[in-house]
């Protein structure tokens, strides 16, 4: 299948908007590239549901902060290029900063209370950022639906948040997380992993093991849940920026666990920091 790269925001939306003209559904990716097999799982989905599918590549400088990795973050675009021809992607959109934020852009998508906890607590301006770039992507390729791998399960509450509130027109994807054999949820990050790291890593999806084995055997007070989970999580994490148990919708915290409850944890292990989640009650093959 022949893959289309685009640079320009003009070009790009002209494109989009012809496809819209003559009947067709239209898919969106937006990833940052180092692209895995959990954004292949995405475009997957994608082409199974939409007549064309447009991959975004944009490392975006407003969702880092000060001292965050956005020098280092990884890069790869003939590889992520390559997957994007072999996955089927119709565009891949690779824009520069003056593509995405044209000389006097001066508007800030600020998502209310549901960016302030977890994530957003320790990363101020982080989800402003991603909503912003967020819904200009979605000007920009006009997409009849998005998709978000739900690893980042905050970010796929505030991006969907962000498109009802503001009438958008697009519906929100929420894919399943994709893990490596031992559980580790894929991640562009994992590369600042060495293998030392990647072994304390595993530390990551077992304590959201921890936590939902004890719903699992009957308890339903989150704090002991939540006790469990950090004690697993502090033998191979360097730092712990949160655990939570929390609604879905609203990311309140909750004392009771019930089923719909997520589990959350983050963590920096090594170079990277990980997040990770999963709703209760997990399936079995979740403790395997």
């Amino acid at each position: 299948m022949t893959l289309a790269v685009v640079t320009e925001a003009a070009a790009m939306t002209a494109l989009a908007e012809g496809w819209r003209r003559e009947g067709h559904t239209v898919g969106l990716v937006a990833t940052m590239g180092a692209l895995h097999r959990g954004h292949a799982a995405l475009i997957e989905r994608a082409r199974g549901e939409c007549e064309r599918v447009v991959l975004s590549i944009y490392v975006n400088p407003r969702q880092f902060g000060p001292g965050e990795d956005l020098s280092r973050y990884p890069r790869s675009l003939q590889a992520d290029l390559a997957l994007a021809r072999e996955a089927g992607v119709d565009v891949a959109f690779t824009p520069d900063d003056k593509e995405v934020y044209p000389e006097g852009f001066s508007t800030t998508v600020q998502p209310g209370p549901l960016a302030d906890v977890l994530c957003g607590a320790v990363r101020p301006g982080h989800f402003a950022g991603v909503a912003t770039v967020v819904a200009r992507l979605f000007g920009l390729t006009r997409p009849t639906r998005a998709y978000f791998g739900r690893k980042d399960y905050q970010q796929c509450v505030i991006v969907r948040r962000v498109a009802a509130d503001l009438g958008l027109g697009v519906e929100i994807v929420v894919c399943p997380t994709v893990r490596e054999a031992d559980g580790l949820a894929l991640s562009s990050r994992n590369a600042y992993l060495s293998p030392a790291d990647r072994a304390r890593a595993r530390a990551v999806p077992e304590a959201l093991k921890a936590g939902a084995a004890r719903y699992r055997d009957g308890e339903t007070d989150a704090a002991p849940a939540l006790a469990a989970m950090r004690a697993v999580l502090e033998s191979g994490a360097d730092r712990i920026d949160y655990v939570a148990a929390v609604d879905p919708d609203a990311l309140a915290p909750v004392a009771r666990l019930a089923d719909g409850t997520v589990l959350l944890v983050a963590a920096h292990v090594g170079g990277a920091r990980l997040i990770d989640n999963i709703a209760l009650p997990v399936p079995p093959d979740f403790f395997a």
